[in-house]
């Protein structure tokens, strides 16, 4: 016993004093069963013959400490008293209980609010010239630096992007979020495989000098005198399950940390499926405990083969906890819809939502987890940039509205509509990168009486918003739009809260909601390329014809 307790407390004592992992190497027995109908004696009858004439652990050590004459019977008795009176008052008081959140949250978490309690919807936006102070230091180099020539080129397009203000890109994006949470005080911290360069060669984010190998990490270098803490990107090893585990317990440790963990592509998290299912989805529900873990997953079909196309997108929404047939309060003073579900689903079209959406998880007073549905080509397309104007506070700037600045949760068709157009003939719902295709076959087709919106954010589902473009459209056909096969990808979340938004509306049935993507497939994606263009290019096509869609 007293062995025992040494040595946990030295493993204890090891470990914060020289920060390096104890294995302690615990040598017992089980004296009963695996639970209270498990008979052990039905497979080990030997071995549970000489455990129940053993004496036990508490049994050795009272008759060694009255040996020694260090205690008496009297003590022992008294000891035995007061541990059992505690046990039994305990489970008196736990009939009775009633779980409070905020009990189950450490000294760091004060302040932070239950799904109970309203939190009120904050503006993400950024002063103009923080983000040009910032930008800079983000785009800049040392002068004496001799990065890859490919490398530099990249830094340079950079800085042109926020001394103009254009064209700015998936990876400027989000290292603006990070610089502008860095200036604010807060950590951020990034892992996963390839993370520092990306996997798709994007990111960047650490240098490496081609003559030294002397490394240079531009983020480190946001505010004078930065901490070298206060920004972490660490590229990590090939398990999914550690590294995730990891980060989840990071992330709960400290709110004011903005914690992602990126897989190399979206399909790899398969590999931390029990890190999702037991603890991502339902650690607030189970234990009480929030975190605003942001899960990155690199998720498009464009002809790599079932293994590098889909992030799953379905598993995360069959595993969201909000009511498909009952719409919550909408009304943004009082909405807390995302509080009272386990997580949050987005799949992101544009740099300057993607800002927002990884700042609107340190400028709330709650913590949820975020799934994302990471870019691959719109990393580099041509279309998907942003104007810096979208990412301040400026108002009568693009991305500001009659809220202010911040995530947009569905992004209404681009085109100039007015708020009632009677003469669309189609609604087109989608998500993801499939929206630009959608654009450009419109284009080509001059179909201007179909309208195409972006669910930017699938889970929770923004109700208030798709209804507003159903109204906007009281006469078009409802469509939903997307690469996937039928029994993957976003349709079967979708659907039905569809519906539930249409009923409210008079606006149909079930079968009203028009189909169009993949057919149901076993595999994700077809190992063909010639056959993935010609899919993809059926769809689109299907999506603006003219002629009426069949269901489904």
């Amino acid at each position: 016993m007293e062995a025992v307790v040494h040595v946990c407390e030295l493993a204890a004592e090891w470990r914060q004093t020289f920060h390096s992992d104890v294995v302690v190497d615990l040598v017992c027995y089980r004296r009963f069963g695996h639970n209270e109908i498990d008979e052990p004696s039905f497979t080990q009858p030997k071995m549970y013959q000489v455990i129940r004439s053993h004496p036990t652990a508490l049994q050795l050590y009272q008759n060694k400490l009255l040996e020694s004459g260090q205690v008496n019977k009297e003590d022992i008795d008294k000891i035995f008293q007061k541990v059992t009176s505690i046990l039994n008052e305990e489970f008196l008081a736990s009939k009775d209980y009633i779980p409070q959140r905020r009990d189950w949250l450490s000294s760091h978490w004060s302040g932070f609010k239950s799904p109970e309690q309203v939190s009120r919807i904050k503006n993400t936006g950024v002063k103009p010239e923080i983000l040009k102070n910032v930008g800079k230091a983000i785009t800049l180099l040392p002068e004496n630096f001799k990065p890859h020539r490919a490398v530099k080129k990249v830094y340079e397009l950079r800085h042109q992007m926020i001394e103009t203000g254009e064209g700015i890109d998936w990876a400027v994006a989000e290292a603006l979020a990070f610089a502008t949470l860095i200036v604010e005080g807060n950590h951020v911290r990034l892992s996963g495989q390839d993370v520092e360069r990306g996997t798709f060669s994007h990111r960047h984010s650490v240098v490496h000098d081609q003559e030294t190998g002397e490394k240079y990490c531009p983020l480190d270098h946001v505010v004078m005198n930065q901490d070298e803490e206060r920004f972490t990107v660490s590229n990590s090893s090939l398990s999914e399950f550690g590294v995730l585990g990891f980060e989840l317990g990071y992330s709960m440790e400290n709110p004011n940390s903005l914690v992602l963990w990126e897989a190399q592509f979206g399909d790899f998290a398969n590999g931390a499926q029990v890190i999702f299912d037991q603890f991502v989805s339902s650690g607030e529900a189970k234990w009480l405990r929030q975190t605003g873990l942001v899960v990155l997953l690199p998720h498009g079909y464009d002809g790599q083969g079932p293994e590098h196309s889909s992030a799953r997108l379905e598993r995360y929404l069959q595993m969201s906890d909000d009511n498909p047939y009952v719409i919550p309060e909408m009304d943004s003073t009082v909405r807390k819809q995302i509080q009272e579900c386990n997580w949050q689903v987005v799949n992101c079209t544009t740099p300057a939502n993607y800002f927002h959406v990884l700042r609107r998880q340190i400028h709330r007073e709650f913590r949820k987890p975020l799934i994302v549905m990471a870019p691959k080509n719109l990393l580099r397309h041509k279309d998907c940039k942003s104007n810096l104007s979208e990412f301040d506070d400026v108002q009568g700037h693009p991305g500001f509205d009659k809220q202010g600045t911040r995530f947009k949760r569905l992004i209404k068709d681009q085109n100039d509509h007015s708020d009632l157009e009677e003469g669309i003939r189609r609604l087109v719902l989608c998500s993801g990168k499939v929206y630009y295709e959608l654009d450009e076959e419109r284009k080509k087709k001059s179909a201007s009486d179909v309208a195409i919106c972006r669910v930017e954010q699938l889970c929770p589902f923004p109700y208030d918003l798709v209804q507003r473009e159903l109204k906007r459209y009281p006469n078009a056909e409802v469509v939903w739009c997307q690469e996937e096969p039928m029994n993957m990808g976003a349709y079967y979340y979708i659907a039905p809260r569809l519906y539930t938004a249409m009923k409210a509306l008079n606006r149909g049935t079930i079968e009203d909601i028009k189909y169009v993507g993949r057919a149901p497939s076993a595999s994700t994606a077809t190992g063909f390329y010639s056959v993935h263009v010609k899919e993809q290019s059926e769809l689109v096509q299907k999506a603006v014809q003219p002629e009426p869609i069949q269901f489904p």
